[in-house]
């Protein structure tokens, strides 16, 4: 398995990490300003786009993807800003940036969704839930996942830490937050973010390398079509040239390519070039 250290220079900063930090510090600076200039509209724009149970099952479903853009508490978004930085930079150089893009949207609507099914089944998962931890704590998991070996060299701590410890801690520490607050959504959805983090590995992972990312798919998708759809016009070819008495053996392989045409069949002043299909 191959090892990654985090903390021991900066990563790069481009690719979907690049792109899901800037827009997110470009929101987040936004409802600053709105907080200050215009609370009204701030506030209307929380309630709009925050992750609540009664809401989604009510419909509005863009929650589950618009939660994770909105963040209220400084500290909060300059962590999670950074974990998606260090840590998901070292994932995306692992799975590609479109890959990392699918784990990174999946595993905030995964979260979400699971929390939303917890509502539904067991008492718990109420209030609302904001702000990108939930796909941080699937960044996390993949990295360990990944790189089971690998040590992190945190801010305030001067050693390299096994990254499971830092998963069990991370883990410990929500949970715990979790049950004080009586199993609201918030802490809920953070738990999750590692489940989804675990689910994104178990299922994806395997054929993101064989297939490649979620646009890979689809071009094969597409070309299967193309094919089908070429199978199927040359069987109509077939049925076309029993009609006439004639055999499609006499202008086709066994590959579906014409046959070469006979010597006395040639034209152009009998150039005995060879035949080109």
């Amino acid at each position: 398995m191959a090892r990654s250290t985090i903390g021991s220079g900066l990563p790069p900063f481009r690719g979907s990490v690049r792109n899901v930090i800037i827009v997110s510090t470009v929101i987040y600076i936004g409802l600053v300003l709105l907080q200050a200039f215009a609370p009204a509209i701030a506030k209307s724009v929380y309630t709009a786009g925050v992750l609540t149970a009664d809401d989604i099952r009510h419909g509005q479903i863009w929650r589950l993807l618009t939660y994770a853009f909105l963040e209220d508490d400084p500290r909060d978004f300059a962590f999670t800003m950074l974990s998606i930085y260090f840590i998901g930079a070292a994932v995306q150089e692992r799975i590609g940036k479109k890959s990392w893009l699918e784990l990174y949207l999946g595993s905030v609507v995964c979260s979400g969704i699971l929390g939303f099914i917890f509502y539904l089944i067991v008492p718990i998962g109420a209030g609302p839930a904001l702000g990108a931890g939930a796909a941080s704590n699937a960044l996390l998991m993949v990295f360990y996942l990944l790189n089971r070996d690998a040590p992190i060299m945190l801010m305030f701590i001067p050693i390299p830490i096994p990254v499971k410890y830092i998963v069990i801690f991370i883990a410990a520490i929500e949970g715990a937050y979790f049950l004080k607050s009586h199993f609201i959504l918030y802490y809920l959805v953070l738990l999750l973010g590692l489940a989804s983090g675990f689910l994104w590995h178990k299922f994806a992972w395997r054929r993101a390398t064989v297939t490649g990312s979620f646009g890979s798919r689809i071009d094969e998708i597409r070309n299967s079509y193309h094919r089908w759809k070429r199978k199927r016009a040359g069987k109509k070819f077939q049925v076309y040239m029993r009609k006439h008495d004639r055999d499609s053996a006499d202008y086709f392989d066994e590959h579906g390519n014409f046959r070469p045409p006979d010597d006395k069949d040639k034209k152009n002043g009998g150039n005995s070039g060879g035949w080109v299909n």
